[in-house]
């Protein structure tokens, strides 16, 4: 099962609780690229993982995965098992979700493996105990996010676009982004309809933002470098940092015009991971 990468296509930080956290406005859309979860009937619950970005990583209890999978086994009462494994393909600490799709995956694929039906509303809360952004993840759709990621309203169908994610391998850890934001809170900014074409969406992006990229260039300042890049290939309509990064997007009306970007952005930068993607 493809754990899909989350794209925040503008981020605004509206507030923040009194117990620290942040509230925050965003449209969230998913990638056709990302990590890969897959199950298979086991006696007991096992996680084993590979993949470029699979190194360092471990099945323990304390994995998000592995905690996804205990957490969705005491929901059920299922005494059932499973041998689950993870290959790692996206950067880590990467702005896109990457831990938390992985786990919103293995709800998923447990659910149907363990052919269990636990109550919708059960199983969000579940999902938001492990993480802000894996509700959404699990819900899979284009979506507006408020409150610290539960609240969740459907976007409606974007139009047919495509998507560059760049990350220049230095991880921007979400806690050290926030604490550098200075600067008001800003206004939730979502339409009323959907845009009908790649280019109007990218017009519509064009007066929102990451209020995060600022913090995100403090803590590492070849964000700065990434976004000029992607922003400096032909035919980009919109670049941009997700999350609190360091992956930047580039949105572009087309898969080939996508793809030439990437390869330029590789022959420019071969350090850095690149990808180009359908967005869903």
């Amino acid at each position: 099962m493809l754990a899909r990468a989350k794209i925040n296509l503008y981020l605004h930080v509206v507030g923040r609780r009194a117990d620290g956290y942040h509230l925050l406005d965003s449209l969230i859309v998913f990638a056709e690229t990302g990590d890969d979860i897959s199950v298979a009937p086991a006696g007991d619950l096992s996680l084993t993982i590979d993949g470029p970005f699979g190194g360092g990583l471990d099945g323990s209890s304390g994995n998000l995965v592995m905690r996804a999978a205990m957490a969705l086994r005491d929901l059920t009462g299922t005494r059932r098992g499973a041998a689950i494994h993870l290959t790692k393909n996206l950067p880590l600490a990467s702005g896109i979700g990457g831990g938390s799709a992985d786990a919103a995956a293995t709800l998923s694929a447990l659910v149907d493996l363990w052919q269990v039906r636990p109550e919708r509303a059960k199983l969000y809360r579940l999902a938001e105990k492990l993480g802000a952004d894996v509700p959404v993840c699990l819900d899979g759709r284009p979506s507006f996010v408020g409150g610290i990621g539960e609240d969740i309203v459907p976007a409606g169908a974007l139009p047919p676009t495509h998507i560059l994610l760049v990350n220049p391998l230095v991880e921007t850890p979400t806690p050290a982004v926030f604490k550098a934001r200075r600067g008001d809170f800003s206004s939730a900014a979502r339409w009323s309809s959907p845009p009908v074409a790649a280019r109007d969406l990218a017009a519509f992006l064009a007066t929102r933002r990451n209020d995060l990229t600022p913090p995100a260039i403090l803590v590492a300042p070849v964000v700065a470098d990434v976004l000029a890049a992607i922003a400096g290939t032909p035919d980009c309509l919109l670049s941009r940092l997700s999350g609190s990064g360091a992956t930047c997007f580039g949105l572009y009306e087309t898969a080939a015009a996508a793809e030439t970007a990437r390869r330029r952005i590789a022959a420019e930068q071969p350090a850095w991971w690149s990808v180009a993607a359908r967005i869903a």
